[in-house]
C-alpha cells in the first residue's frame, strides 16, 4: 500500500490534470520512446547494435527470396 500510495501522490505532480487528463503523460511516453531508439541505435551487445541484425536478417531474406524465385 505505501508504494501505491506514493505512485498516486507522484503521478499528481505532474501538472495538466484538468486540461489533458491522462494524456499529460504522452511527452514521458515519446521521451522513452525516443532513448529506446537511441539504444538500438548506438549501444553495441557484444559486436553489433539491434540495427546491425536488422539488415543483415532483411537482406538474408531477400537473397533467399531471390534464390527461390530464380529456382
Amino acid at each position: 500500500m505505501l508504494v501505491s500510495r506514493r505512485l498516486k501522490r507522484l503521478l499528481q505532480l505532474v501538472p495538466g490534470k484538468r486540461r489533458f487528463g491522462v494524456y499529460r503523460f504522452l511527452p514521458f511516453f515519446f521521451a522513452l520512446g525516443g532513448a529506446m531508439e537511441w539504444f538500438m541505435i548506438h549501444v553495441r551487445v557484444g559486436q553489433e547494435t539491434f540495427y546491425d541484425v536488422y539488415r543483415r536478417k532483411r537482406s538474408e531474406r531477400q537473397y533467399e527470396a531471390r534464390m527461390e524465385k530464380s529456382e
